[in-house]
């Protein structure tokens, strides 16, 4: 199984009588990627991590960890695997280590030996001995992660790690995903900190009303909105018309300051021409790249056409 890719899943699908949460989702997460899950709330973000985990059963479909079925294999189609879903839980009259200690306990071998680091690497050390009760939502984020830590896991599952965090908090745990990916860890990461996630991940997968709209890497969804530039001139509303009626110019809206184009680079100097032209001098135009965020919205709004998936690649010896 070590071929095995960390995640793959196909047609997963899960109803609670009439009401279709997930619908046919396929994921496919690759070794060393820090894949970003994303989607609206409500959207089945959590439903389909839980699938993943084997803590619900789908209605149809599978999901493998490493090749392992979680349904058919149970605990041992998490060898290798931790995280949380949700927000990790603790007993709030204990320390952080006597938590840790305790979940060491149930994985067994020598999970023990590695909470020292655990708590060093989340940069808890000088607080393990506090009450959880007394922790920050951020020091429960990241003790959770220590828990996980403790496994040794090639895979690490994440969801909403960030959340409630202050911008201080937030930088932490970037920092922190960021080392853990460096170790060679893989991350499945689920989130609504849009920004955070252009920064961190390689590769997305984008949910909308259960059904994943879009999955690839961060570059190939910019490169579907098309090339955007910034363009300011003279006169923005007439330019904005001359634009619209272009040919070529897929798309032209004013804005308070400037005009948001989309246009392939060979339109643009006979914008620039027709322009002036038509006396309209220009005083920007420069390429301005769409942010995730923007994409995101577009997609999960209905603004736009979804884009095309990247076909996933066929890895000799993947679970089927």
């Amino acid at each position: 199984m070590t071929d095995a890719l960390p995640v793959e899943a196909r047609g997963l699908v899960k109803r609670y009588g009439e009401i279709v949460a997930v619908d046919h989702v396929d994921l496919t997460v690759e070794p060393g990627d820090v894949y970003g899950y994303l989607g609206p709330n409500g959207a089945g973000k959590t439903t389909s991590l839980r699938m993943l985990l084997g803590l619900i059963r789908p209605t149809e479909g599978s999901a493998r960890l490493f090749g392992r079925d979680p349904l058919i294999e149970g605990a041992r189609a998490l060898e290798g695997v931790a995280g949380f879903v949700e927000a990790p839980r603790f007993y709030t009259y204990l320390g952080g280590r006597a938590n840790l200690e305790l979940l060491a306990r149930l994985d067994g071998g020598d999970a023990r030996e590695r909470i020292d680091d655990a708590l060093d690497v989340v940069d808890l050390t000088s607080r393990a001995g506090d009450k959880v009760g007394g922790y920050s939502h951020g020091m429960r984020q990241r003790l959770g992660i220590a828990g996980a830590l403790i496994r040794n896991p090639r895979l690490l599952l994440l969801d909403e790690p960030a959340t409630g965090l202050d911008p201080a908090g937030m930088r932490d745990m970037r920092a922190l995903i960021q080392r853990l990916a460096a170790e060679g860890i893989t991350v499945l990461l689920s989130s609504h900190q849009l920004a955070e996630v252009e920064e961190l991940c390689n590769r997305v997968a984008i949910i909308r009303s259960g059904r994943v709209i879009y999955e690839g890497t961060i570059a190939s969804l910019k490169a579907s909105g098309g090339e955007r530039h910034r363009l300011a001139t003279t006169d923005d509303a007439r330019a904005v018309e001359i634009a619209r009626a272009h040919a070529g110019v897929v798309r032209s809206e004013r804005g308070p300051d400037a005009i948001s184009l989309v246009a392939p680079a060979d339109v643009v100097p006979e914008l620039t021409l027709a322009l002036a032209a038509a006396g309209i001098g220009i005083r920007e135009l420069v390429p301005d790249a769409a942010t995730l965020e923007e994409l995101f919205f577009r997609l999960t709004e209905g603004a736009g056409e979804e884009p095309a998936a990247e076909p996933a690649p066929v890895l000799e010896g993947a679970a089927r």
